[in-house]
């Protein structure tokens, strides 16, 4: 089943379990996973870390990157899980333009939970002050993109549980 499933970008604002989901759906299908803010420049971490939002100016050469190392890895047979914020269409458009075939799974969530969450944890450079300014930013996906949306009230064994089995499912 997994070498029928195209890479793979789980997205959503900070706090909604992009890089706990990637990782165990990573882990579920074989493939490697990668944080993607590990690909951020470190002008945009020191940029995130004093609390300023990025722009999509900012956000441009780190898409780039993204999308490029989604086409790398599946021209050579190896697809992999990528958490992304991806939080509007746009960028969802230049990482698509890199891979046609992406897939982005949405962690969907309310902003009580997710800031919730985002109180109860350390990030190197995503402070919880910028999940107002994240979930302005957010452009749901439409219904002419490629996506599955899951609802982070669940635990991360069901989400994924419910990704996988979408994933299995046939496509009409």
């Amino acid at each position: 089943m997994t070498e029928l499933i195209p890479p793979i970008v789980v997205m959503g604002v900070s706090g909604s379990g992009k890089s706990t989901i990637g990782d165990l759906l990573a882990r579920r299908l074989e493939r490697a996973f990668i944080d993607g803010d590990s690909l951020h420049p470190q002008s945009n971490r020191n940029k995130m870390a004093a609390g300023h939002a990025l722009d999509d100016a900012d956000r441009a050469p780190w898409l780039e990157i993204i999308g490029v190392k989604l086409a790398e890895t599946n021209q050579v047979g190896a697809p992999i899980v990528l958490a992304c914020s991806a939080l509007k269409r746009s960028y969802r458009d230049q990482i698509r333009a890199h891979e046609p075939s992406t897939l982005f799974v949405h962690l969907s969530g309310g902003k009580s939970l997710i800031g919730e969450r985002m109180s109860g944890r350390e990030h190197e450079f995503m402070p919880a002050s910028l999940l107002t300014s994240q979930l302005a930013t957010l452009e749901e996906p439409d219904g002419d993109e490629r996506v599955i949306t899951a609802d982070i009230t669940q635990t991360p064994a069901q989400i994924v549980d419910g990704l996988l089995a979408a994933l299995a499912a046939p496509t009409s």
